[in-house]
Formats: C-alpha cells, sequence, structure tokens
C-alpha cells in the first residue's frame, strides 16, 4: 500500500494503461484470466523500470466470480466478497457520464503498487456504487463481463470515457494512452470531444488523438472482438458517437471497438508472431507489428525456487534476463527446490480436495478458461490409451483447474465432463480438479507440477502465458505449436511440440492427429525420461528456466513497449 515517505502527487504519469481487467494479487479479484494478468504483470514491470504509469481499470466489487458446483458437478457463479477499504483508498473525486441521456456519477479508488526499486505506481479504480446514481447504474462497476450486452457496453464507455474524465479531475495528464484490447476504445471519442473547441478541425483533432495512442490486441477470435449495435452506441453516445469515421468502423450494422481502436492508434502490436499474422489477415488494412507476451518473474517464480535463484543469480529480480545464467544451478539443487515445490502443490490438493497425492509420481499441469477451442479434453481422447500408458510405462497424475464464462454452456459441460473422470482414474492414474482457480492457486501448480499442458486448436491461442509462467518454474511445456510455443518451443530442450505448426483438415481429423502426437511424446519421450533418466529430465527443467524465463518476461516485454509503443511514434520496427 501507499508509503507516507514518498511524495505520490509529484509523480508526473507519462503513460496511462487502460484495462477492462487488472491482475495484481489474488486479494483483489478484479481479473478473469489471462488479459488481467497481463496487464498486471505489465504493470509491475513498469514500477520495476521506473516508468511513469498510470493504470485505470474497473472496480468490479463483486469480482468475476467464485467458483462452485452443483450434485452434477456443473459450474455454478458465487459473488466475491472481498474488502476493497482494506486494499485501496477511496479518492475524493468524482465526475459525471453520459450514457443514453442519463447522468452516471463515477468515483475513484486507488492503489500504489511500489517496483523493486521503489518506484510507485499508480492504479485507478473506477466505481459507479454512488447514492446519486440509480440502482441499475451503481452496479455498472459491480461484476466484472456481468449482466447482458448492454451493460458490457455502458461499462465500456465508464471505462473509457469516464476513465478519462477521472484522469483530468486528478489532474494527471498523460503523455500516452496504451488500451489493453478494445473495451477502453472509447477514451479516444472523449479526447477528441476535449480538443473540439482549441481545434474545430476533424481531421487535425483525428491526427492529434491517433498520434497519443497505441492499442494491443490479444484476440484472433472474431468473436473475441466486441461489437455493439451501431444504433444503440449512437443513442448511448450522444455527440460522441464519431460520424465523420462510421463507415470505418461500423461493419453491418455493428460498431466494432477494435475498429474503433485500431483507426485511432499509431501503433498496434499482437502479442506473439503467429497472432500478428493472423491479425493481419482479420484487420488487412491497418499496420500490426508484434510484441510477444511476458510473465512477472518475481510474481511467478515460487518463492522456494526464488531462494535458490538468489543464490547463484543476484540480480535476477531486477535483470530477468540474467535468469540465462541458470546453467550456474546445480541439478540436484533444482531437484530438491522442484520437490519442495511440489509437495506445495500436494499440500493444497490434500486441503482443498482431500485427496493425497504421490511426490514421486508424473504430474501433469492444465488450466486456462474453460471453452471448446482450448481443447482441454484432447489428452482423454483415448481413455484406454492413456490408462494402459500409466499402467505400462509410469504412474500419471494429471491436475485439472479452471472456470468457464458464465454465459459459456459448452465450457460447463467440459467441467462436468473432466470432473466425472476424476472417479474413473486408478491407481496409476489420478485426476483431480481444483475448484476457484485464481492467482493464489495458479503460484502453486505451476510450479509443482512436471509437465505443463497445452492443447488449443491452432491459430486459437494469440500468445498463451501459462506456460511462460511454468517455464519461470524451470517446469517445461507440451504444447500446440501457436501463440507464444512457436517462439519457444526448443524440441527436448525446453519442452515437447504436439503436432506440427500447419495442419489441415477438418476439426475431427486434427483432433485425431494431435492426440496420436500427444501420445507418442508422452509415452516415447517425456514419460521414459521422467522415470528413467532423472539427471535428463532435470536438463530440460533447467534449459527451459535458462532459456524461456530469460526472455518471455515482462521486463524484455516492457522494454519493447516503450521503444516501439511510447517513443517511436508511427513506426514499425
Amino acid at each position: 500500500m501507499e508509503d507516507s515517505t514518498v511524495d505520490y502527487s509529484a509523480t508526473k504519469h507519462l503513460i496511462a494503461y487502460f484495462s477492462m481487467e487488472i491482475a495484481l494479487t489474488e486479494n483483489i479479484p478484479t481479473y478473469s484470466g489471462g488479459l488481467g494478468v497481463l496487464a498486471g504483470d505489465s504493470i509491475k514491470s513498469f514500477a520495476d523500470l521506473n516508468l511513469d504509469v498510470v493504470g485505470v481499470t474497473l472496480l468490479s466489487e463483486k469480482g468475476y466470480f467464485n467458483q462452485d458446483f452443483d450434485e452434477r458437478n456443473y459450474q455454478k457463479e458465487v459473488p466475491v466478497n472481498w474488502n476493497k477499504e482494506k486494499y485501496l483508498k477511496k479518492l475524493d473525486v468524482q465526475t459525471s457520464v453520459n450514457i443514453n441521456g442519463r447522468n452516471i456519477e463515477v468515483t475513484a479508488w486507488e492503489y500504489y503498487l511500489i517496483g523493486h526499486m521503489g518506484k510507485p505506481v499508480r492504479i485507478i479504480y473506477l466505481d459507479t456504487n454512488l447514492p446519486q446514481n440509480s440502482e441499475t447504474d451503481r452496479n455498472l462497476t459491480s461484476y466484472l463481463y456481468g449482466g447482458d450486452v448492454n451493460y458490457r457496453l455502458e461499462q465500456e464507455i465508464i471505462l473509457g470515457v469516464g476513465g478519462l474524465k477521472i484522469l483530468r479531475e486528478l489532474d494527471i495528464a498523460p503523455k500516452k494512452y496504451h488500451m489493453n484490447e478494445g473495451h477502453a476504445a472509447f477514451l479516444t471519442l472523449q479526447i477528441m470531444q476535449e480538443l473540439k473547441e482549441e481545434v474545430p478541425s476533424f481531421q487535425e483533432r483525428y491526427k492529434i488523438v491517433k498520434d497519443l495512442c497505441s492499442f494491443t490486441t490479444h484476440t484472433p477470435i472474431p468473436a473475441g472482438h466486441d461489437a455493439f449495435d451501431e444504433v444503440v452506441v449512437q443513442n448511448y453516445l450522444g455527440d460522441l458517437f464519431p460520424k465523420e469515421l462510421r463507415n470505418y468502423i461500423c461493419v453491418g450494422g455493428k460498431f466494432s471497438m477494435t475498429l474503433l481502436a485500431l483507426q485511432f492508434s499509431s501503433y498496434t502490436n499482437a502479442v506473439s508472431r503467429k497472432h500478428r499474422n493472423v491479425s493481419l489477415k482479420m484487420f488487412p488494412n491497418y499496420a500490426i507489428d508484434y510484441i510477444t507476451n511476458g510473465v512477472h518473474s518475481s510474481t511467478w517464480i515460487h518463492p522456494i525456487l526464488a531462494s535458490l535463484l538468489d543464490k547463484y543469480i543476484v540480480d535476477w529480480r531486477s535483470n530477468p534476463g540474467e535468469l540465462r545464467n541458470c546453467h550456474k544451478i546445480p541439478l540436484q539443487e533444482l531437484n530438491l527446490a522442484h520437490r519442495k515445490c511440489k509437495n506445495d502443490l500436494i499440500n493444497l490438493i490434500k486441503e482443498k480436495n482431500g485427496i493425497d497425492l504421490d511426490p514421486h509420481v508424473f504430474t501433469i499441469g492444465f488450466a486456462r478458461r474453460a471453452t471448446s477451442y482450448k481443447r482441454a479434453e484432447l489428452l482423454f481422447k483415448d481413455f484406454e490409451r492413456l490408462k494402459n500408458m500409466a499402467d505400462k510405462i509410469g504412474k500419471i497424475q494429471i491436475i485439472f483447474a479452471g472456470k468457464a464464462h458464465p454465459r459459456d454452456s459448452q465450457g460447463k459441460e467440459i467441467i462436468q465432463r473432466i470432473k466425472g473422470l476424476t472417479y474413473h482414474g486408478t491407481n496409476n492414474l489420478r485426476i483431480v480438479f481444483i475448484n476457484n482457480y485464481d492467482m493464489g492457486v495458479a503460484k502453486k501448480l505451476l510450479a509443482g507440477v512436471d509437465l505443463w499442458l497445452n492443447t488449443p486448436k491452432r491459430p486459437l491461442e494469440a500468445s498463451g502465458t501459462s506456460g511462460m509462467k511454468a517455464a519461470h518454474n524451470a517446469v517445461p511445456s507440451l504444447s500446440i505449436l501457436d501463440g507464444w510455443w512457436i517462439e519457444g518451443c526448443i524440441e527436448n530442450m525446453t519442452g515437447w511440440a504436439i503436432g506440427k505448426e500447419n495442419v489441415y483438415g477438418d476439426d475431427f481429423r486434427i483432433d485425431e492427429e494431435d492426440a496420436s502426437s500427444l501420445y507418442e511424446k508422452l509415452e516415447q519421450k517425456i514419460i521414459p525420461l521422467y522415470y528413467n533418466d532423472n539427471e535428463g529430465y532435470l536438463n530440460v527443467m533447467r534449459n527451459t528456466l535458462s532459456i524461456n524465463a530469460s526472455y518471455f518476461n515482462t521486463h524484455r516485454m516492457a522494454k519493447q513497449y516503450i521503444i516501439r509503443a511510447y517513443v517511436r511514434r508511427n513506426k514499425l520496427t
């Protein structure tokens, strides 16, 4: 929290980082998954690098949801109860946002994140739960991604327009605005409105705003790009609606938040090399660079492993690139640290599930949002083959976790089936599902398994930071060649690939081929290596930490943003 010895009011913010969700700690559950964690990790690295940044997000005072299950193992959503007063400070600030002809009052809370060298970074949480507002409007900042499509639209207006107006009330004048996904793109229209009297020409205002803004797109899935009914948006925005750009932003009667962000940004990036290629096909009229995602090293490395790194690599926290020197760590010391991390995970599962797992058994981890394209069930394509593998080659423990979106019935059914499989394990094959996956569970799961599994449909994995977090804990991946893994996979050295990068055919055929490749890698390479060549497996683990963690971190990523998105305007490398 805030340090009374620091004069925070003197901080001159350079960059305003807008994100619908920001994950800083499990104690502030204003996130649903990867997008929020990426935002939080980015801000932490900005702070560590002494960059002047202010984060802007929604309060989400009832969180995303806590995951519970009925007697049929079908997911139920329970509101999160967290004490905002304990972690955040209420600000004496208020502004008004007009939506569909009604004025909605917006206030804010703040959190100060202190970087590794003592740099404070301020995160602003927007809140509409004020007595002046109607009951409906008071709930606009209650649930992250809650409600219907109009609720989502109103939230995004609050984030973009309300967020900018709150910054003005706080006398914060950023030199650059970074939109982390299209959710915040309405801020561009509010800046246009502010410039109207001073700069009468629309084209001149447009150029000014474009020069101020950068945009990161995170999804290669068309359905993941927010689009709202054009007439509804026009009614909700009133004078803010960009009539001059209507033909560029509205397609088929839909107002696209991604096109709005693209249109107003001097720099746009995808989050991996592959994702850039996919994004260029989706939006061929725009220049799109790529900056591959990373994770915040000191957040995601388990404390036990961090202590070992402190012994051999003194400055890895401030310079994660130094993790390339992990070859200095003796394999047996790495093995001992990993065993302790694994025991920590096993103790968590005992506490949450009442199940005793064996620390000596090969353990696979899989934790993603439960949705069909992530193919969580690919590992069970041939369940008999998997059981036979565990009986004849070596015992296997599999740990699953993840939430389905409240409106994703297919995702809920996937979880239901996986939870059903936990009853069909054997002495040699054990399957566990950990309920209510969050950052706290993730830190133990990612560090405690022996192999990280990721099986998305190509090319729908924009990046995939879970494997990067595993790598930071010396856990190699077995993954589809998509997203970051195309860049991070060195076969037999940092992990293993499932199938080929480019595949052709219908979904059924591709699933069959990928499942076959997955089983072959487990049967012929990974499990025999684990049980028969401990030193060989430890070498892969150490290589994973040395090669992948030293590059796929947010310190490297933040430096690339500084150069490309914040300093070099209108230029791609």
